[in-house]
């Protein structure tokens, strides 16, 4: 490991308040595919693994304190909360909040592509790096770094519980249409990083189309420019 890369991985420890016994379980979280050669055996070494560790991990913890903090809450609020919290966009902006960017390592033609600000691959690393203090540290661990930078996007969520497709099927439903169908279009790109693109119909309608880096995120695009069309304000972002 470089010196420079050394840094980074030390500057990251910092932000996030954890500090790893095995620092090869950090190398490994902040290890993207396009930085290993060796074929499809090599993926064990990049933090897929973790990624799919970590997403339940985080999934576990937040529910927790879902239940504790809004003990009101039915299971259909606090659900949709979760799937708020956990979904790539937010793991994504905790990636930025965490500028867990310069300690990624990518292979060059990544790197020189902008990989280290590609939100697929921030939320992706985000959720291996929390699979990667589960392992090291155990679920007290994971939790505290859940806590330091999910807790206050819990208390004041960042988005509406209401998305795209769950507004405009509630439109539908409000003028006796039938379900909006979705229909994949194409899918681009390379594996890792691909793009999805998908159509939304419904009665009399022209097909509106969506992009995004999943399929339910080209879902929503198509749901919000559907909504558009029909003269629906589309929820935004808080803040």
């Amino acid at each position: 490991m470089s010196r420079k890369a050394a840094k980074d991985r030390s500057a990251l420890e910092e932000r996030i308040g954890y500090k790893f016994a095995d620092k090869a379980m950090l190398e490994r979280a902040l290890t993207h595919i396009s930085a290993l050669s060796g074929g499809p055996q090599k993926r064990s070494e990049s933090y897929q693994r973790l990624e799919f560790l970590g997403d339940h991990v985080l999934g576990l913890v937040i529910s927790d304190m879902l239940f504790r903090a809004f003990p009101k809450a039915n299971e259909g609020e606090l659900s949709r909360r979760l799937a708020d919290l956990v979904r790539k966009e937010t793991c994504a902006e905790v990636a930025k909040a965490m500028d867990l960017g310069p300690a990624l390592k990518l292979g060059n033609s990544e790197s020189h592509a902008g990989g280290r600000l590609r939100a697929t691959i921030l939320a992706d690393a985000c959720e291996g790096l929390v699979g990667a203090v589960f392992v090291d540290g155990g679920y007290a661990a994971a939790e505290t770094l859940i806590g330091l930078f999910w807790k206050e996007r819990m208390l004041k969520p960042l988005r509406p519980l209401r998305d795209p497709k769950t507004m405009l099927q509630e439109w539908a439903q409000g003028r006796a249409l039938p379900t909006p169908a979705y229909k994949e279009l194409a899918r681009t790109g390379p594996h890792h990083d691909p793009e999805f693109r998908v159509a939304v119909t419904l009665p009399d309608k022209p097909a509106a189309e969506g992009k995004g880096s999943s399929k339910r995120a080209a879902e929503q695009a198509a749901a919000s420019a559907m909504l558009t069309r029909v003269g629906v304000a589309v929820d935004k972002l808080d803040g």
